[in-house]
């Protein structure tokens, strides 16, 4: 059994885990705040975008465009696809790296002609291990998500994707539900359905006016397509950002819900192992000064 010295040991250094663990608590809680307003500001912008692009499908007749499906079905596209997989910098958070990867594996086990394109250096360190090629690793940060470097992501794979290296474009990343729940998701970021955009969503403006589209029709929704790629991809970095500091709240509160389980257990088992001491204490003391009082009477 271990000692009363040993066990205070053991509490004191429960007791400083604890302390990082709830430091890492909050800092993951404000980390999310931050990430949610920063989507929620550059959200209405995109939802303009889109907007327009069903506008274009409802006012011009036989749109054409590289980027959509010719037909509301998918037909099976052989060639090189593409994979963007946005992981985070560590872990601390739970199981959102490994849902990340196992869906991302899957993915190469359907096609295995796939290249990678990764954010973060978990996702990077996976890869490398076994020995996964990675036609791309964007080496900033997974922790600040920006409009910017999800530009720079889009046009990347815009470009392969236009050269007609990639044929088809997929992202794996980790939703946020609306009631904080994650799920690790595998969307199809290239071509498009038709029916995505030109499904009804809320209240449709409906309208006689004609609009005019310089040069073509085309080259206005390729345009717009562009930028919607891009708040596309920021919005996965940003959902997968803010579903990371989720996960690692989850973790942080488990962790300090077990210390506190822990402490417990090891309070008690301080309290017993003094008690007992205590107790040696006294049944000595009392045995040697029965003896003390033999060997008096015996002396008389």
């Amino acid at each position: 059994m271990a000692s009363t010295s040993e066990i205070k040991a053991r509490i004191a250094s429960v007791k400083q885990t604890q302390k990082i663990t709830n430091a890492m608590y909050l800092i993951a809680s404000t980390k999310l705040r931050k990430a949610r307003s920063n989507l929620d500001a550059t959200r209405p912008y995109f939802n303009a975008l889109r907007s327009e692009i069903k506008r274009i499908f409802r006012t011009a007749s036989g749109v054409d465009s590289p980027y959509f499906y010719p037909s509301d079905e998918e037909p099976d596209i052989p060639g090189t696809y593409g994979c963007l997989v946005i992981t985070a910098d560590k872990g601390l958070a739970g199981s959102y790296n490994q849902n990340v990867l196992r869906t991302a594996q899957r993915l190469l086990d359907e096609h295995p002609d796939t290249r990678l394109f990764v954010v973060g250096e978990y996702g990077r360190r996976f890869f490398a291990q076994r020995n996964i090629p990675i036609e791309r690793s964007f080496l900033y940060t997974a922790q600040n998500p920006t409009l910017a470097r999800a530009r720079e992501i889009s046009s990347l794979l815009l470009e392969q994707y236009d050269r007609g290296e990639l044929k088809k474009i997929y992202v794996v990343y980790t939703d946020l539900g609306s009631s904080l729940s994650t799920t690790a998701r595998v969307t199809r970021l290239l071509p498009f359905h038709r029916t995505y955009f030109c499904a009804a969503t809320g209240r449709e403006l409906r309208t006689n006016v004609t609009f005019e589209f310089v040069p073509s029709a085309s080259a206005v929704l390729n345009g717009l397509i562009r930028s919607y790629l891009s708040g596309f991809v920021y919005s996965t970095l940003v959902d997968s950002f803010c579903s990371e500091q989720n996960a690692r709240m989850t973790a942080m509160d488990a962790a300090n819900q077990n210390a506190e389980e822990l402490l417990s257990s090891l309070s008690l088992q301080y309290n017993r192992v003094r008690q007992a001491a205590i107790t040696q204490e006294i049944t000595e003391v009392t045995a040697g000064a029965k003896a003390q009082r033999r060997k008096h009477a015996e002396g008389m």
